[in-house]
């Protein structure tokens, strides 16, 4: 997997308010999308839960319009024993619009934290 994960995406009239911004909840499931597509090639070992986000914290610096094609650059920035931050920047034409950080946490089948598999490190190099 590379350090860096570039999604491409457009902002289509559904993504917008009244206005023809961006709504700021859509950056989430944008977010999202591009982390599951970062992710893809992570396997979960059976039984356990996998990941699960802890803390999600975004800064919105420039808003995005209806029909604007950007980026989310999506790059793990701290992996602890447990847990992990991935950072995902919002970028048009060089500007980023947006940061947002995610801590997500892996858990083991009792839900609980566990150390995160050797596999999955190894799947992010």
């Amino acid at each position: 997997m590379e350090k860096t994960h570039i999604f491409h995406f457009a902002v289509a009239y559904a993504d917008t308010d009244a206005e023809g911004i961006m709504y700021h909840g859509r950056y989430i499931e944008i977010g999202e999308r591009a982390r599951s597509n970062w992710s893809k090639n992570i396997v979960i070992p059976d039984g356990d839960t996998g990941f699960v986000v802890r803390e999600l914290n975004i800064k919105y610096m420039h808003p995005l319009l209806l029909n604007d094609e950007f980026t989310v650059e999506t790059r793990p920035v701290k992996i602890g024993a447990a847990s992990m931050t991935i950072e995902q920047k919002f970028v048009k034409d060089n500007d980023i619009c947006a940061i947002m950080n995610i801590t997500i946490a892996y858990l083991g089948s009792d839900m609980r934290p566990h150390a995160i598999p050797e596999s999955i490190l190894k799947a992010m190099e």
